[in-house]
């Protein structure tokens, strides 16, 4: 059994996130719509460190605010899986992720895999200059359909401050991976979040 912490967790690590628009339905988890794409790296002094691949997209929660449902995800965390699924509803799978980065100056470039079996889900990369932005705050909604692990809708709010700037980002689904619908997807830009802090409740 693995062993999460308790609600909240306080996290720490950068975001590399890409918007897309999905034109047509593609079943009953993935109608047409706007989805937001994300690479997560949660480092030191976050409660558990990990890295981390979802896709979530925006819906109206129960009070009629904007929000986000995540509708796919995988880390490379037991205990990051066991903890997403029973306190939030998350529907974490595991999977291995490659990261790489380098610095030129104000410019980092990032380059990430993610395989399940070393079967590839997406390969990704970003150019960015978001260390040398200020720092801002952010709050998000999150609303997650229930799971067998956690039955009821779980409603989550995330708060916190980070250094976020658009970035150039650039993604390859695997066609016959569970993304592999996006490849028809239309992106419509992306942004990078440094150094960010993150509440999550």
């Amino acid at each position: 059994m693995s062993v999460y912490p308790p609600a909240p967790w306080h996290m720490h690590g950068s975001l590399w996130l890409s918007v897309f628009r999905l034109g047509a339905d593609v079943d009953e988890r993935h109608p047409a719509g706007t989805y937001g794409v994300a690479l997560v790296s949660y480092e030191e002094p976050s409660p558990l460190t990990y890295h981390e691949l979802l896709l979530a997209r925006t819906v109206k929660n129960s009070a009629g605010k904007g929000a986000v449902t995540i509708t796919d995800i995988w880390v490379d965390s037991p205990a990051s899986q066991a903890g997403g699924r029973e306190l939030w509803a998350i529907p974490k799978e595991l999977c291995d992720f490659d990261l790489e980065t380098s610095f030129h100056g104000p410019v980092t470039s990032t380059d990430w895999t993610a395989t399940v079996e070393r079967r590839p889900i997406v390969e990704a990369s970003f150019t960015d200059v978001s260390r040398a932005a200020l720092r801002v705050p952010f709050t998000g909604l999150v609303e997650q359909p229930g799971i067998p692990e956690h039955p009821e809708t779980a409603d989550v709010t995330m708060k916190g401050s980070a250094k976020a700037l658009p970035c150039r980002g650039r993604w390859s689904f695997a066609a016959d991976g569970p993304l592999g619908f996006l490849q028809d997807a239309r992106q419509l830009g992306s942004f990078r979040m440094s150094g960010f802090r993150l509440r999550f409740e």
